[in-house]
């Protein structure tokens, strides 16, 4: 099954088949940029950490100052009831997303109450466990909640996560490896990051400029619940060339290894590993 080929869309009470148009011309999100979505997955008939997910596209569609329409116990049960549309050992990636239509007089500012609401369920493949990314630097930085609204997954962040990528894989790599105002170390492109060195756990401390995710935070717990603390810890360039093992973490992939930043090469290593296992083992055992 090709990725975008096989998609269902909930829009005004009820599940269609397909990519369906959901967003008018003169609708606030189309043209102003106020859209906010959130991503989960549904894997080997589990769907992890479900609940939190739809309860941030709430938190993010304030963020924005979308008026969000639908309770996260409310969306939870619409994205159950569209999971029956597939098959069983279908992999797919679940989006919940909202959406201004209407502004004030100004225009610029969403009208309270005038707010669109889709979920899109569309089948996408866990990538395969031996998957690894490269990743090389970019002069492109994370914003600041000064200038934009970094505390939401927000449709109009992504235009600079796109820029970043088409940078480094021009160089080559597949990701970027990204600052933050001040200069360190904040995330990937795509996800947050972790390193490893001589065997403490690292990841950068949220300072307001990248969302600490979902997939993040359950990596932190899982790893406390082994026995194994997590620091987070400002972090820079440097400390990531002196690691011994980095990965990503995100919704889509859960964890993938890093091999290379920037020339510095990395072995897919035993904690990585060992942060995989413990994710599958805790999502299989109960969801």
């Amino acid at each position: 099954m090709a990725v975008g080929t096989n998609i269902h869309t909930y829009f005004k009470g009820a599940w269609h088949e397909g990519n369906l148009p959901i967003m008018r011309a003169a609708d606030h999100g189309a043209w102003l940029g106020t859209s906010v979505f959130d991503g989960a997955r549904y894997f080997e008939g589990v769907c992890p950490d479900l609940e939190a997910h739809c309860d941030r596209v709430n938190r993010s569609a304030q963020a924005l100052m979308i008026t969000p329409t639908v309770s996260t116990t409310d969306m939870v049960a619409i994205v159950r009831d569209g999971l029956k549309l597939f098959s069983k050992d279908a992999a797919i990636y679940i989006r919940p997303m909202y959406w201004a239509i209407d502004g004030d007089a100004s225009v610029i500012i969403p009208m309270r109450d005038k707010t669109g609401f889709a979920i899109c369920l569309e089948e996408v493949p866990v990538p395969p466990a031996d998957a690894t990314v490269r990743l090389g630097t970019t002069r492109f930085r994370r914003p600041v909640l000064e200038s934009a609204v970094v505390n939401a997954k927000a449709g109009c962040l992504y235009p600079n996560n796109a820029r970043m990528l088409a940078e480094v894989r021009a160089k080559g790599f597949q990701n970027a490896l990204v600052a933050d105002a001040m200069g360190n170390v904040a995330e990937s492109a795509t996800s947050n990051v972790f390193m490893v060195r001589d065997g403490e756990i690292l990841t950068p401390i949220p300072n307001g400029t990248f969302l600490a995710g979902i997939t993040r935070a359950r990596h932190i717990a899982n790893l406390a619940a082994d026995g194994v603390h997590v620091h987070e810890a400002v972090l820079t360039f440097d400390d990531f060339r002196g690691a011994d093992e980095v990965f990503l973490s995100g919704n889509l992939s859960k964890v993938t290894p890093v091999t290379e930043f920037d020339g510095t090469q990395y072995q897919v290593g035993p904690v990585t590993r060992g942060v995989r296992a413990l994710y599958w083992d805790w999502a299989l055992s109960g969801d």
